[in-house]
């Protein structure tokens, strides 16, 4: 990849792991998060990559630090994985958690991406890759402020990818289901018989809240995420934009 690659939420989970397979495929790597002191310890497992602190709900600080990785080599790709978690029935969601919710999953990938995107036009190339959920494209019980900003920010990015196709600057999205990830494994915490058994009631599935299995019959790991992100991001994907590729062991049963 000629440049470099920006990766938001890159302190732990998926986009750790999809900054780690940048850096390890020789591509320089940007890293952004809220969390300092995760990106200190990411940057020290490798040379190749610089961390960067800043809040991509912030439209100021997404800007800052997109100049700050072009201070460093032209944006290549940027990535969006950024996200929070906070379930609950709407019935009783509070007005703040909706309003966080949105701010990170779905403005923080407008603020991140329209940044990169005025820099890759001149360039007339560049690739954003979206990481998504499936649950963007199902019903969820106690999930639907995620859902609904994961929906979201999964058209914002098909929209984007029709308007910069003509300069050449493919904008995909990938759709993990359930992964191996802090985020994760705070939901199967509260699980009576533990993590171990939550871990396995998501493989399982739950009929009751209208929930289907893990087909494969297993969790993904991160680093099953970041393939998916790093094969859009390369020139073996240089046709295809404005693609919704669901990573979930065929939980969502899509055709």
């Amino acid at each position: 990849m000629d440049g470099i690659a920006l990766v938001t939420g890159a302190a732990q989970g998926i986009g750790r792991a999809v900054a780690l397979a940048f850096a390890a495929g020789g591509t320089p790597v940007a890293a952004v998060d809220r969390d300092g002191d995760g990106l200190a310890e990411l940057a020290a497992a490798h040379c190749g990559i610089s961390a960067h602190v800043a809040d991509v709900a912030s439209a100021g600080q997404a800007e800052a630090v997109v100049a700050a990785a072009e201070a460093i080599g032209p944006i290549a790709a940027l990535v969006n994985v950024a996200g929070i978690l906070r379930t609950g029935e709407v019935l009783g969601y509070s007005d703040t958690d909706w309003a966080d919710t949105f701010a990170v999953n779905t403005t923080g990938v407008f603020h991140m991406s329209r940044a990169a995107a005025r820099r890759m036009v001149p360039r007339r190339g560049g690739v954003i890759v979206t990481v998504s959920s499936n649950a963007a494209g199902v019903p969820r019980a106690g999930m639907a402020a995620y859902a609904a900003s994961k929906a979201a920010a999964t058209h914002f990015t098909k929209s984007l990818g029709l308007e910069l196709a003509r300069y050449g600057i493919r904008c995909n999205v990938v759709a993990p289901g359930s992964t191996d990830t802090p985020m994760q494994r705070a939901m199967w915490a509260g699980h009576p018989g533990g993590p171990a058994a939550g871990a396995a009631a998501v493989v399982a599935g739950d009929p009751e809240a209208f929930r289907t299995g893990i087909p494969l019959g297993r969790i993904a790991e991160p680093e099953d995420v970041a393939d998916a992100v790093l094969f859009l991001a390369s020139e073996r994907a240089r046709h295809i934009t404005m693609h919704d590729l669901y990573v979930d062991g065929g939980a969502t049963l899509r055709a």
